[in-house]
């Protein structure tokens, strides 16, 4: 089984050409800092109600060094996470956050060079009321995530490879990315250009 670490070096682009616009988390999900390295890695799955972050508070004592913390939650009125649950998250060698909501404490996150892909920043905190399992099925930015899964983040945006599928999708885009690289700006334009030009004939430009 391939290590989910073998996907720091493809590209978010490299993976949505790949797998297709329902695999792509929402255009918002977007790192809170930068640059932001590339971050790769299974994911743990978080599911907070609105208004509440106890689950996420407790998966950072749960999941796996290299885990990449996928929360579900969609609220924009209070913070699922601050300076200090992110710096527990990092000593235990969690990769990342990838939060459908908001942090603060952002300059500490900021300093500590912890990866946070989220919608933005409030300094209201969250509740701790709310239990429900960690590791199921979640929906975060429009993207179905089980355990597991391959996530990927970088400045472009956050991809999730099936976990079914990763053999096949790291092996396609090694492929895909050696193809590129052997292909000369020259031969690219050429062939965009007969490309461009025959659609537009079937279209009936005649520009």
């Amino acid at each position: 089984m391939t290590p989910p670490t073998e996907f720091h070096d493809i590209p978010t682009t490299t993976l949505a050409d790949l797998l297709g616009r329902d695999q792509v988390m929402d255009f918002a999900m977007r790192p809170l800092w930068g640059p932001v390295p590339r971050v790769a890695g299974p994911a743990f799955t978080v599911s907070c109600p609105p208004g509440d972050n106890l689950m996420l508070h407790a998966a950072i004592h749960r999941a796996e060094p290299g885990s990449v913390i996928v929360v579900e939650s969609g609220d924009l009125d209070r913070a699922l996470a601050g300076g200090n649950v992110c710096a527990v998250a990092r000593r235990r060698g969690v990769a990342a956050f990838v939060a459908d909501g908001l942090i603060r404490d952002l300059a500490e996150v900021r300093a500590m060079g912890f990866p946070v892909f989220a919608r933005g920043v409030v300094p209201i905190p969250g509740a701790k009321k709310a239990v429900r399992p960690l590791n199921g099925p979640v929906r975060c930015a429009g993207v179905r995530v089980a355990a597991g899964d391959v996530v990927v983040a970088d400045e472009e945006g956050v991809v999730v490879v099936p976990g079914a599928r990763r053999a096949q999708v790291l092996t396609d885009a090694r492929a895909k990315l050696a193809g590129e690289a052997a292909q000369t700006l020259d031969a690219w334009e050429a062939a965009h250009r007969s490309r461009i030009d025959s659609l537009l004939a079937e279209h009936g430009f005649e520009g």
